[in-house]
């Protein structure tokens, strides 16, 4: 319902209502204004299909999702025409409508934008209110008249005189159940039924602004000024003086027919009738906790919450699902305790004795100052104070019975009748005591302090509660005390309750069951305990209830038997509060039990100054899952609007993304989960937080879900969604993890090259040494030994030469001597061994002399490549195995040639030694002949120094040695050479020797 513009038509405002009215019982108010970031002067509401509450108001146009207002210059990412907003209308198609103070019309849907000025056919005034026909017209009333927009047309039409309406301004356009059409306009009401053309005025025939339909079809009409109208088509009989009914400026029919009246400065509401009806009506004003001093618009939303716009602000009211006793002044600890007649009686120590049920207060009992309650199995109900007790019987008469004068004066805390007929009484700094007719025993088996809750079993065994942990098991003369021993746990045991074989206890640190043996406590799902708790009832369709300090707990029936069944298994519950509609918490001393059920089956929990009912079977739900959204992300200091895809800036990798789903009954209690497909394996729980926050995200692609569930857990599993793309910088691309893969190859490589150079060194020097030691030692050996030997030799043969020997002896004298001279050969041999080679050239030198000492004719050798430095102590072993292979191809091969070649590659040093003799068989080659170590020896020496020996020979085909060197072990290493170098090499002929 809108506001109606008193500014057009009223100039003073009149003096507000001094009657008194009954606060808005059943209803939970919440109020916002500017420090909460609510508009002021709030003209009109309405709500799209996502959920999202409008505002519109001479400051700007307002969104809200139940927590936080947001002032919108643009929607959907189209710019509004106007920021002074005063006409609202969500169509069916689920566009939003937003008209100007000052004109025009921008229309926002399917993320585009259509805008409506004078161009259009709109008149250049105020739009008062839209209103959308049956068949999708639209309809705006502006301060020049009526104007509409068909479905699919381009330009507005003005209606005038031609459809029997004056063209000037028009307040409001109204179609009630019937499809009739009623237009509130300058001169009065009009209205035409369906398929007419022409308007006709309406009864009564004076001017009024703001109208609304009643459930029983009635239409009323407000002046705008603090009268409503009853509205007919046509006038009464006689055409009587048109008579006010009620007051107000505009007014709203709700969903469950209460009519809400906006009077100036008080929201009233009325049930039906809504005329001569002698209650008081509930009125929401300044006083009692309106935004503002002026009420301007009410509307209903989609969860039946009534919203209330005001001068300084917002309010809303929501139906509770607690109901409270409706009281001129509050109750003083009240007692609870079920009657016979599906309510309760409520006592307390200032109001009289009275029957409640949930209609309200019923007939009054007498004045007694209660402290607590306790109904029989046999329906008697008794009460106490601390001086008697009263027993009302199930006929109703009440009987008193005095306490012993020596008792008296102490509060009585609790009270049961045990299965023998006996009454225990707790009472405060005195104990617990049996009585049985007149007489009070004190019972000293049981803790030496007053109970605090007191029961009765099916077996007749009474149960006493006590602080500091403590129950006790009155078995007729047997008692049995449980501690923490029995798995106790429970601080100050409140409450009690006997459930066949089995009993629940409720207490400070929350509450346990025995079950024969022992007590177990519950494992709560959220691993919250319900503390201080003083009530418990088990409903007949297995649903256990709990009321404490924090609330009123629900736990199913499957829940409570799962819990039965497996005591460590988690435990789900439902939880009223506050936000249900309950003032205050449960009592936690006396009186007690807190909670209480009546025969209907309703509950009723007592606070210290309130008492509420609930009934258990009829719980007001919401079925409907609240509409989710993302509202923006956040990298670093940029904020971006949630579109169905964001491409962050490169080097993002912390964000926070915020979100809201719109239930705008219990915001409170909306949960959220969420999860960032690519990153979380499982959803996060968000509980009631709508950011989600994320640090050092990989670069990627990201899809961010959020779901949300209403306050009783009805779930939306669609929920929205956004794809988020994170590009990675340079650092974190595979073309740089390549390079950097590359690098460390090179690096490695460098360092092994490295390495190799420093060791191949380390050795070089050390085979220098021992060259040197070598050559010392050759030079020695020549000089000395040598010398001396050659010396000897001499002088012997120059003195045989004198002997008168003859013929044999000489011979043998001369033999002897040439194995001396043989012997001085093989010892220059072992010199020229010990001296090695001098230069790269000796090699092929070397190995050329030598084979045409022992070939001469039939040899020849060819070298190709550059020769290059050979590795200390190399060149020796590749000197005897190819010496030996020459050996063999001289003494063996019987072979007309030999061919020794020698080629210095760059990755090998190659020698091969072939010759066209007669060759060898396999078995031979392989394993060489029977006591013959020559090509045993040839692998071997190949072996030691690294290289691939091979042999191969076919007999009559000759035979092929080729020993193959890798570079690394064959050259000393040297610094590369250039590019000129290489191509020097590359032109260089062999050498070849013959």
């Amino acid at each position: 319902m809108f506001r109606p513009l008193l500014f057009f038509t009223v100039l003073a405002l009149l003096p507000a209502l001094c009657a008194h009215a009954s606060s808005l019982a059943g209803y939970s108010h919440t109020a916002w204004n500017g420090r909460h970031g609510a508009p002021s002067d709030v003209m009109q509401f309405t709500q799209t299909p996502d959920g999202w509450l409008w505002v519109s108001s001479p400051n700007g146009l307002f969104r809200f999702d139940g927590v936080d207002f947001e002032r919108m210059t643009s929607v959907q990412g189209h710019a509004l025409h106007t920021e002074s907003t005063l006409g609202l209308l969500t169509t069916r198609d689920g566009k939003l409508w937003v008209g100007g103070r000052f004109g025009g019309i921008s229309v926002f849907g399917d993320g585009r934008v259509r805008r409506f000025a004078q161009a259009e056919g709109l008149p250049r005034s105020s739009v008062l209110t839209m209103t959308e026909g049956p068949d999708g017209t639209v309809w705006v009333c502006t301060g020049a008249g009526l104007s509409y927009l068909s479905p699919g047309a381009n330009r507005f039409r003005q209606v005038g005189k031609n459809e029997g309406l004056q063209e000037k301004r028009a307040h409001q356009v109204l179609f009630d159940r019937n499809g009739r059409q009623w237009v509130a306009a300058v001169g009065g009401i009009y209205f035409r039924d369906p398929g007419a053309t022409q308007f006709r005025r309406a009864w009564p025939y004076i001017e009024l602004m703001a109208m609304a339909e009643a459930p029983d079809g009635t239409l009323w009409a407000s002046d705008g000024v603090n009268k409503h109208y009853r509205v007919r088509a046509e006038a009464p009989e006689g055409n009587p003086r048109p008579q006010a009914e009620f007051g107000g400026t505009g007014a709203l029919f709700d969903r469950e027919g209460n009519i809400w009246i906006l009077r100036r400065n008080v929201l009233e509401r009325r049930v039906a009738p809504y005329v001569g009806n002698s209650a008081k009506p509930a009125q929401l004003t300044r006083q009692n906790g309106m935004s503002g001093s002026l009420a301007q618009t009410v509307f209903e939303d989609k969860e039946g919450n009534i919203w209330i716009g005001t001068s300084g602000g917002i309010d809303r009211l929501r139906r509770n699902r607690l109901h409270s006793v409706a009281l001129d002044t509050p109750f003083d600890r009240p007692s609870v305790v079920a009657d016979h007649n599906a309510g309760v009686i409520i006592g307390d120590w200032h109001h009289p004795l009275r029957r409640y049920t949930a209609a309200g207060p019923h007939e009054s009992l007498g004045r007694m100052k209660i402290t607590t309650a306790y109904r029989a199995n046999n329906g008697d109900i008794w009460f106490a104070s601390p001086s008697e007790r009263w027993r009302r019987s199930a006929a109703g008469t009440l009987t008193r019975l005095p306490h012993p004068d020596q008792w008296s004066g102490h509060v009585a805390l609790a009270m049961t009748i045990d299965g023998r007929g006996r009454m225990w009484l707790s009472l405060s700094r005195l104990g617990l005591f049996e009585i049985n007719g007149t007489e009070w025993t004190r019972n000293l088996r049981v803790p030496d302090t007053a109970a605090l809750a007191l029961i009765t079993d099916e077996r007749g065994r009474a149960w006493a509660s006590f602080p500091n942990n403590r129950i006790a098991m009155i078995d007729g003369e047997q008692v049995q005390v449980f501690g923490e021993a029995d798995g106790l746990q429970l601080g100050n045991v409140q409450s009690l309750l006997a459930d066949g074989e089995r009993v629940w206890a409720g207490g400070q640190r929350g509450w346990a069951w025995y079950d024969g043996r022992r007590w177990h406590r519950p494992n709560m799902l959220d691993g919250r305990p319900i503390r201080g708790v003083s009530g418990i009832v088990r409903l007949a369709n297995g649903e256990l209830w709990l009321y404490g300090s924090d609330g009123i707990s629900r736990i199913p029936a499957d829940a409570v038997q799962r819990m039965l069944a497996q005591p460590e298994s988690p435990l789900p519950y439902e939880r009223f509060d506050a936000l249900d509609g309950l003032v205050g918490s449960a009592e936690q001393i006396a009186p007690l039990p807190s909670m209480a059920q009546s025969t209907d089956g309703r509950l009723w929990f007592a606070t210290a100054s309130e008492v509420a009912s609930l009934d258990p079977a009829s719980i007001a739900r919401n079925p409907r899952p609240p509409p989710v959204q993302v509202l923006s992300l956040r990298a670093g200091d940029v904020t971006y609007a949630a579109q169905p895809s964001v491409d962050l800036p490169l080097g993002q990798r912390d964000l926070r993304i915020a979100y809201t789903a719109l239930g705008l009954a219990m915001p409170e209690r909306v949960r959220f989960r969420y999860k960032l497909e690519g990153f979380d394996e499982h959803w996060r729980d968000a509980g009631t937080r709508r950011e989600a926050v994320y640090t050092n995200l990989a670069p990627g692609d990201y899809r961010f879900r959020v779901i949300a569930a209403n306050e009783d857990g009805v779930w939306n599993e669609v929920g929205a969604s956004v794809e988020l793309s994170l590009p990675p910088r340079f650092v974190e691309t595979g073309w740089f993890r390549l390079l950097v893969l590359v690098l460390i190859a090179a690096l490695l490589a460098g360092a092994y090259r490295l390495r190799v150079r420093q060791l191949s060194a380390r050795l070089q020097y050390r085979m220098q040494e021992r060259l040197a030691e070598r050559e010392r030692i050759a030079r020695g050996l020549h000089d000395t030994l040598l010398q001396s030997v050659q010396g000897l030799i001499l002088s012997f043969h120059h003195q045989t030469r004198s002997l008168p020997v003859g013929p044999e002896e000489r011979e043998k004298i001369e033999r002897t001597l040439d194995l001396a001279d043989d012997l001085l050969a093989e010892g220059r041999d072992c010199i020229t061994g010990l001296r090695g080679a001098r230069a790269p050239e000796d090699l092929g030198l070397a190995l050329a002399s030598y084979g045409e000492a022992l070939l001469q004719h039939r040899f020849t050798a060819t070298i190709n490549g550059q020769p290059q430095a050979l590795m200390p102590g190399l060149c020796e072993e590749v000197q005897m195995i190819v010496r030996e292979a020459l050996f063999n191809a001289s003494r063996h091969a019987r072979a007309h040639r030999v061919e020794l070649i020698i080629d210095y590659r760059r990755d090998r040093l190659n020698l091969t030694v072939r010759d066209d003799g007669c060759g060898m068989s396999p078995t031979v080659a392989r394993e060489g002949r029977s006591g013959h170590y020559g090509i045993v020896g040839m692998n071997e020496r190949a072996q030691a120094i690294g290289a691939r020996y091979t042999l191969v020979s076919t007999p009559g085909q000759g035979t092929t040695v080729t020993l193959d060197v890798p570079a690394e072990r064959a050259y000393q290493p040297l610094p590369s050479p250039t590019l000129l170098e290489r191509l020097r090499q590359r032109r260089r002929p062999s050498v070849e020797a013959a």
